[in-house]
């Protein structure tokens, strides 16, 4: 390995590099102790100069006197200039996608979580609905968010009574269903006992209404929550153009360099009035054309609507391409001129040894595509969502799709319950659905079901196959995947994109958690 130059610092300024920068003479450096904007700044300077890092620090943003505890604010100053030029003046986006944030919004509806996860570039964890109980009554009332419009207006009562009876539903089926799991269960078969609460709160989530309260997780760049937030003051929900206002408070506490364009009216309102008045001209053409108005649920649940017939072709000349001399199109005529039994060993290469689900093939497998549109619960939709490389768009939640009782709440003799608290809710649903849609949105279950279109490549296609068709996932989201797996075998005939999705499992499981931390605790136990 060649050896690396040293620089020729000072011993101050080595006292001063070794507080910021994890390694004085190395090639390699973490910048720490800085605020987000000094970094960020750092680098926008550091593609402009010859000089390296270390030195554009100490000439340009360390300042004399600056000691340990200075550290939150050391090279503000320069940054807050260079961003008022580089950002603000000459629109250069990446100087924005140079620092990172973590924020921790609380108390959103699970209609709004959508709306924050929307983003591709940013990192999200949620609370989730197959863990936690939601039963508990913090404060005396159920954890669901309270609509100051709807809570004002005349169908307070109408909408509290229809969301308080979901929950109660909700706690009935649980106990039920779990009861009914554990009859046969040995009593010291800890394992068991907790793969039974899971399961029953898998079956009975399906009762938690939109409006069921959570808390979501985020890490990204200042341009990521910089176009979150113009989202969120474009959209038709109110909760979520209220709660934008309250993510820019705290926002600007931390990145407010990077935040300046949105308040003004030629960048940032222009860029909400855009979005608002093309969903508002979309809405109203769907409206004309009588479009509006909910179509029955197709009898498959999913449904294959566009591929590539030579698809695996085109895997197998990409695959080649970065080991040739030749055009894309050359390659494409010697792979259409080979044997079956060559093209497809070519086309195993390109999958390589694959020993788990995180070992996927290269960039040559996002040359085929797949689109496909599902009726799923809602439940199984919010997991869906969650695969940000692909694009997802999804239909206003509504009833009018319908939902299913589980077999497990029938068996446990809660079937009644579950379908009176859901008819309570669809009639308030009903009251609210001309005056306020948006927010009538609220009163729809997890169970109840939505359509959506999720178009992704082949690569993209074995991690979302792989991973939401595993034992422990969730019944609803296993069969999606599973049929996504099948439709591309058997539909577009992709056999080989197929067979190299060898981590899929089509078992008709639902207590795949319990064999999981059985073979878990005899992972633990064994010598």
């Amino acid at each position: 390995m060649q050896t690396y130059v040293e620089a020729d610092y000072t011993t101050a300024e080595r006292a001063v590099l070794a507080r910021h920068f994890t390694s004085v003479d190395g090639p390699v450096a973490v910048l720490v102790n800085l605020p987000d904007s000094t970094r960020a700044a750092l680098f926008a300077r550091y593609s402009r100069t010859a000089k390296p890092l270390k030195r554009v620090f100490l000439d340009e943003f360390h300042e004399e006197g600056e000691q340990r505890g200075d550290a939150g604010s050391v090279g503000l100053a320069k940054a807050s200039d260079l961003f008022s030029r580089v950002l603000a003046d000459y629109g250069d986006d990446s100087v924005a996608q140079l620092a990172g944030v973590h924020v921790s919004c609380e108390q959103v509806s699970n209609l709004l979580t959508k709306v924050l996860e929307r983003g591709r570039l940013m990192g999200y964890l949620e609370q989730s609905t197959r863990y936690v109980f939601y039963g508990d009554r913090p404060g005396g009332r159920y954890r669901y968010y309270r609509d100051p419009e709807l809570f004002a207006g005349p169908h307070a009562e109408l909408v509290e009574a229809a969301l308080d009876g979901l929950f109660d539903a909700y706690c009935q089926v649980n106990e039920a269903v779990r009861a009914l799991l554990e009859q046969d269960l040995a009593p010291g078969d800890a394992a068991a006992r907790r793969a039974s609460r899971a399961a029953a709160l898998d079956v009975a989530r399906g009762l938690l209404p939109a409006a069921t309260a959570s808390n979501v997780g985020m890490f990204g760049s200042p341009q990521a929550y910089e176009q979150l937030v113009l989202r969120m003051r474009s959209h038709e929900l109110p909760e979520a153009r209220a709660y934008a206002e309250l993510l820019l408070v705290e926002l600007k506490k931390v990145i407010p360099d990077f935040l300046t364009r949105l308040d003004r009216p030629e960048r940032g309102g222009a860029w909400v009035e855009y979005r608002q008045g093309r969903a508002g001209a979309l809405r109203q053409a769907a409206g004309e054309l009588g479009l509006d108005v909910a179509g029955a649920a197709p009898a498959a649940e999913v449904r294959l609507l566009g591929w590539r017939g030579d698809a695996e072709d085109e895997i197998v000349a990409n695959a080649l391409y970065p080991h040739s001399s030749r055009s894309l199109e050359d390659l494409r005529g010697t792979v259409a001129g080979l044997p079956a039994e060559r093209r497809a060993a070519i086309f195993r290469a390109s999958v390589g040894e694959r020993r788990n689900r995180r070992h996927h093939p290269g960039r040559d497998w996002e040359s085929a595509d797949y689109e496909f549109e599902v009726v799923s619960d809602y439940g199984a939709f919010r997991d869906m969502q969650r695969h940000r490389l692909l694009t997802i768009e999804w239909q206003r939640l509504s009833p009018a799709l319908g939902y299913d009782v589980p077999a497990e709440a029938e068996a446990a003799g809660v079937g009644a319950v579950w379908r009176e608290a859901v008819q309570r809710a669809e009639s308030a649903h009903a009251v609210l659905a001309t005056e306020s849609p948006a927010q009538a949105s609220y009163l729809v279950t997890m169970g109840h079901r939505v359509r959506y279109l999720m178009r992704m490549n082949a690569r993209e296609a074995m991690h979302v196959i792989e991973l939401r068709s595993s034992p422990q996932g969730h019944p609803s989201y296993r069969r999606v995947a599973q049929q996504m797996h099948s439709l591309i075998r058997d539909v577009a005939g992709h056999q080989l994109v197929a067979d190299a999705m060898q981590f899929v499992n089509q078992d008709d499981v639902y207590l795949g958690r319990l064999e999981a931390e059985q073979r878990a605790e005899a992972r633990q136990q064994a010598p």
